[in-house]
């Protein structure tokens, strides 16, 4: 009974918003109340904190006393994208009505549903980068995923299991996941909590269902031209997020013309943990600078966007990859051409925002010029790709668009000045309609219009001092002195009797008055229709549009990686079909920017190939740069199959197909891991991944846990990657100088170490990787130079000369060894005489130990091979 004194105590405007908050439970509901938009309850508590406004009471003491905080409703492009930033979705309410038009309350409705993954509005978007909205379903062990830029149209699928999809919601960092409700624990468990999540109904997930939604959509009857109907999971989540968008108000999205499949097979393999070792472009570290942010020299926003993508999935097609370094050489030969397709990229607005604004009935007076403006400035664009003698350069002016009949269309519709807003006015050009033209011509031209009737009738009843007026009253009227009254005619009629005067109006007047006072009313009415029927032809060139952007986009990408390689010295990189990596004076993009003016960069070659030098490892004390060198390698092979020219003296390689890295120890607490799990997590899915053509940098293996347990684990994957059939291509940087020894008896690791140089009291590092091990790690020295007490130097001193006095005693097996014998191997001093029927032998122990501990239900074959020829290795000792 009390609910119900309750509802009957609601406000009207309580009731209403009531109603409608029904229907958006889950969103932040922003209530359009005259001036101001207004947030209730919860809504407003969060709101409050995200925008930092004041939170209030309605009818305070009162039993319905709800929180309630609000803003000016011309701030909202101010205060949405905070909201929609925080994670929040949120809907906007709207009066529907004028309020003078109605005299019960204003109809309310919402008019959009903005939420992080779906928005066209300019301040929550960046203009480099793209606003995805994801979808994920679970099936078994394949996982579908569909990502969509609703600002843009770019709409694409792909499947695969739990590593691969979460490599791709590394690289496309969506802003908003749609994950069907039951798998909310399914989720978190693969991918973790760092997204902004929205859960759907089990049913929006069903493949009949989606085939229908997508089908529909693009008006097909099947989705085999899009080269996705093998992918059904993909399929499912392609569908969920098109229910998404009309369940958000979106429902014009004919800007959607297409979907396209990720290829996994196209792109180099890098798990999430190689892209974030590698900072491609985005930094765990708030201040550091990412490769992106050293290789961005787009100008359009378009190309800024393509660049992140190039980057995120680097090609493995070697005729693709020559076709983009041909183009970038052309271009740097030619750098006339190159600084004038520049400058007209530079005058190209955001084409694919644009045309989304279009097909979503969103744009503005103002923008439609800009698009005029972009298709004007690509015409010079494809006059000078048409003169290229280069072939690439030629299709890219042959394929874009003209658009010849749009661009004049705009411009005899629209002033060139045309407002920000339609209701601001004087948006479509003098011409077009003739009725609008005669009302604007009553609207400005009303003085002299007055004038002009002043004028004739003083001339025609000769009464001088005629004055025409206007009031509220009775609009317009002439005015008479008394003296004058005789003269006035009949056909005039008299409105109001004044002490001195007379007043009058005519039909001629009235006319008049009835014209000018509805002029505005119909030239705003005759502007939105003229306007809106622009629009709506306008969206008939949406492909054209989005194929000129997207060519405009490879282009802007293509002049970047020139102008990187003008300004920076970049080389073209040479592929062919070996397995080879020879890089000569390599260096690191990122850090050779960050030095200081007249420091040189330490450049340093690397060569790596499957017969000779197929791990290279690197020795040498923290800080003196073993780092570097590893991720230089990685970025110098990504730059080239980008497309890109790279920062060496010159660069020949095969192909690498997957690049893996395990750099510095990042710790993973938060999810409960220590540091060395994660390490060993990491190492593990490069092992599992391997294959003969990839790029394996490992970083400081083992260092996480004891000595000898770190220096047994790097051992064992350094033979593991050395026997493995695959002989992938390693860097090993490590501290454990003891690693040196491996080289010995494993003929394709080669020993190198970053050269110090040793000073008196201190060390000077020189970054220069040259051939041989390193005699020992130098971290006192480092602990010296950031700072450590005198004392505890002195006895670190102290205590390593007396470690390596024991060294030869410290053997692994605890067999006492010579400096000669291996910390691993345990070897004696003498060699053995081995006799096989000499049971005692500590040999046939050894491998006896070997056989008895394997676990022959669970070794794969490959595993058998390897631990066999480590058998007979030792055998041949």
């Amino acid at each position: 009974m009390a609910s119900k004194d309750k509802i009957v105590k609601e406000t009207p405007l309580m009731k209403q918003y009531n109603e409608i908050k029904r229907k958006y439970p889950d969103a932040c509901l922003l209530f359009r109340v005259g001036d101001f938009y207004e947030t209730f309850g919860e809504d407003a508590v969060r709101a409050s904190k995200i925008l930092g406004i004041v939170l209030t009471k309605r009818g305070a003491g009162s039993e319905t006393e709800t929180a309630l905080a609000g803003f000016p409703h011309h701030s909202l492009n101010t205060y949405l994208p905070k909201l929609v930033k925080a994670g929040l979705r949120v809907a906007i309410c709207d009066q529907l009505e004028d309020p003078k038009m109605t005299k019960t309350i204003v109809k309310r409705g919402v008019t959009e549903l903005v939420t992080p993954g779906v928005s066209m509005n300019d301040e929550v978007l960046q203009s480099k980068t793209n606003n995805f909205l994801a979808a994920i379903y679970f099936a078994n062990k394949i996982i579908g995923i569909s990502f969509l830029d609703v600002s843009t149209g770019e709409f694409l699928t792909a499947q695969g299991n739990a590593e691969y999809i979460d490599k791709l919601l590394q690289n496309f960092s969506p802003s908003e996941v749609l994950i069907p409700k039951n798998k909310k624990g399914e989720f978190k468990e693969a991918f973790g909590e760092d997204f902004h999540n929205f859960y759907l109904e089990d049913w929006v997930f069903k493949e009949d269902y989606a085939f229908e939604t997508l089908t529909k959509h693009f008006q097909t009857v099947s989705l085999k031209g899009f080269g996705i109907e093998d992918l059904n999971e993909g399929i499912i989540a392609s569908g969920a997020i098109l229910y998404y968008l009309s369940e958000t108000q979106h429902n014009k999205v004919q800007h959607i013309t297409s979907i396209q499949r990720i290829a996994e097979d196209a792109y180099v393999w890098m798990d999430r943990f190689t892209i974030r070792n590698l900072e491609l472009y985005h930094s765990y570290n708030p201040n550091a600078v990412t490769l992106l942010d050293v290789i961005d020299k787009t100008l359009s926003p378009m190309g800024g966007r393509l660049l992140k993508r190039w980057l995120a999935l680097p090609l493995k097609d070697s005729h693709k990859i020559k076709g983009r370094h041909q183009v970038v050489s052309y271009l740097k030969e030619n750098q006339s051409v190159l600084k004038n397709i520049q400058n007209q990229i530079k005058q190209i607005s955001d084409l694919e925002r644009l045309i989304s604004k279009i097909a979503a009935g969103k744009v503005s007076p103002r923008e439609v010029i800009y698009l005029k403006e972009s298709l004007d400035a690509i015409i010079p664009i494809k006059t000078l790709a048409l003169q290229s003698q280069q072939e690439a350069v030629k299709v890219i002016g042959d394929s874009l668009h003209s658009c010849d009949l749009l661009r004049e269309k705009i411009k005899s519709v629209l002033n060139q000045d045309a407002p920000v807003a339609i209701a601001k006015g004087n948006a479509i050009a003098p011409g077009v309609h003739a009725e609008l033209d005669e009302l604007r011509a009553i609207s400005t031209s009303g003085k002299e219009f007055l004038e002009g009737i002043e004028k004739r009738e003083s001339q025609a009843t000769g009464i001088s001092s005629l004055k025409i007026s206007f009031n509220n009253v009775f609009g317009y009227y002439i005015e008479v002195r008394n003296m004058h009254k005789d003269k006035v005619p009949t056909e005039w009629i008299r409105k109001q009797t004044l002490v001195n005067a007379e007043r009058y109006i005519t039909e001629e007047l009235k006319e008049y008055e009835t014209k000018i006072l509805g002029a505005e009313e119909k030239i705003h009415k005759i502007e939105v229709e003229l306007f809106e029927q622009l629009v709506s032809w306008i969206a008939t060139y949406i492909k054209p549009v989005q194929m000129n952007a997207n060519l405009i986009a490879q282009l802007d990408c293509l002049c970047s990686f020139t102008q990187l390689a003008v300004e920076n010295k970049y080389v073209c990189p040479e592929l062919d079909d070996s397995f080879e990596l020879d890089i000569k004076n390599g260096r690191h993009p990122v850090i050779e920017k960050q030095l200081p003016v007249g420091t040189p960069y330490i450049a340093n070659d690397v060569f790596l190939d499957r017969e000779t030098q197929q791990l290279i490892m690197i020795t040498g004390p923290n800080m003196s740069g073993k780092s570097a060198i590893l991720r230089q390698t990685a970025l110098i092979v990504l730059l080239a199959q980008m497309g890109s020219f790279v920062p060496a003296e010159s660069l020949r390689m095969g192909i690498v197909d997957k690049i893996f890295t395990r750099v510095g120890a990042s710790d993973n607490i938060s999810m409960g891991e220590s540091t060395f799990m994660v390490e060993m997590n990491e190492t593990a899915s490069i092992l599992n991944n391997i294959s003969d053509r990839s790029l394996v940098l490992l970083d400081e293996i083992g260092r996480g846990t004891s000595t000898y347990d770190g220096i047994s684990i790097a051992w064992a994957i350094a033979e593991f990657l050395h026997e493995h059939p695959s002989q992938p291509k390693t860097l090993f940087a490590t501290h454990y100088h003891e690693l040196n020894e491996m080289s010995e008896s494993l003929t394709r690791i080669q020993n190198y170490n970053v050269a110090v140089k040793e000073l008196k009291d201190n060390v000077l590092f020189i970054r220069k990787l040259v051939k041989g091990g390193s005699a020992h790690s130098f971290g006192i020295h480092v602990a010296k130079m950031a700072g450590m007490p005198q004392i505890v130097i002195l006895k670190a001193q102290k205590l390593l000369k007396k470690l390596e006095r024991n060294h030869s005693s410290d053997a692994l097996n605890g067999t006492k060894t010579s400096k000669k014998g291996s910390i691993l191997k345990g070897e004696p001093e003498e060699p053995m005489q081995m006799s096989f029927f000499n049971l005692d032998d500590p040999l046939l122990e050894e491998i006896k130990e070997e056989i008895i501990s394997l676990d022959i239900n669970t070794i794969t074959p490959m595993e058998a091979l390897m631990k066999l020829n480590e058998i007979k290795r030792m055998l041949s000792r």
